[in-house]
């Protein structure tokens, strides 16, 4: 069993248990009570001139522990100062030291669109979104169907979600579809978590012009970003490399400065 294996089947067992603890029925209750505008984060992609997606990630399943006493109410409010264009925002506790309630305590310190990033396999998971105020949900194509795939993301269209749809090889293009606001490209093999740059520069030429891409993982240095603007790529994701330094946010700030 290969890492993604090993997380998609202990999301389906923590997903049944949530469930059991707070029904569907209440969770809808408190989306359809929700009265917050999501915000744009492709819009917001579109019209930054750096683009970056700034991770809260304190743990990964490779590398243990990078930031152990993170805080949702710090380093997130750090990225937003300092120029993201968007945060991501772990939510998976077990694998990636995150939680649900990351999301719910930096929603209102800050202005810019967030990600909840995790593995979402059901509309449970959408709707847990929209309740603790994300605007965007990540689709890993890896852990799904095509038809999966493509009902997850009209779901969450119709719970004012955008979608950004991981893919990691030619194969994952067929996940594409109308429901599908942005395209990311990851460069960490999920099985293996080998990283390759080189993975978002063969996949930009294969996909439509027109898809507002997204490059993953694995970025460190502002001539990648660079390089990989002029591939077509308007999002960088970039988490470990802000987060194992002592100030994240001034990390961001100075990468920021390296691009201008």
């Amino acid at each position: 069993m290969d890492i993604l294996e090993k997380i998609t089947t202990y999301k389906r067992k923590e997903i049944m248990l949530q469930k059991q603890a707070f029904g569907m029925d209440l969770l809808e209750e408190i989306v359809e009570a929700e009265t917050r505008s999501t915000l744009s984060m492709r819009h917001s992609l579109q019209q930054s001139p750096y683009g970056i997606i700034a991770e809260f990630k304190r743990k990964s399943p490779s590398k243990g522990w990078i930031k152990e006493n993170g805080l949702p109410e710090d380093i997130p409010v750090q990225y937003a100062a300092n120029g993201a264009s968007a945060l991501s925002i772990l939510t998976d506790e077990h694998f990636f030291g995150g939680h649900l309630k990351f999301i719910k305590i930096a929603r209102p310190l800050v202005q810019c669109p967030i990600l909840r990033k995790d593995f979402i396999l059901d509309p449970y998971q959408l709707y847990q979104a929209r309740a603790i105020g994300a605007d965007a949900i990540l689709l890993i194509a890896a852990s799904l169907t095509i038809d999966e795939c493509k009902s997850l993301a009209a779901k969450a269209h119709e719970l004012s979600l955008e979608v950004l749809l991981e893919i990691h090889n030619e194969k994952e293009l067929e996940y594409i579809n109308e429901h599908i606001d942005m395209v990311g490209v990851n460069n960490r093999n999920l099985g293996t978590f080998h990283t390759d740059i080189e993975n978002s520069f063969r996949l930009a030429e294969k996909l439509p012009k027109e898809t507002l891409l997204v490059s993953e993982s694995g970025i460190s240095n502002p001539e990648t970003i660079k390089q990989l603007r002029l591939a077509g790529f308007k999002g960088f994701l970039i988490g470990e490399s802000f987060m194992k330094t002592p100030v994240p946010g001034e990390t961001l700030r100075t990468f920021i400065q390296a691009l201008q």
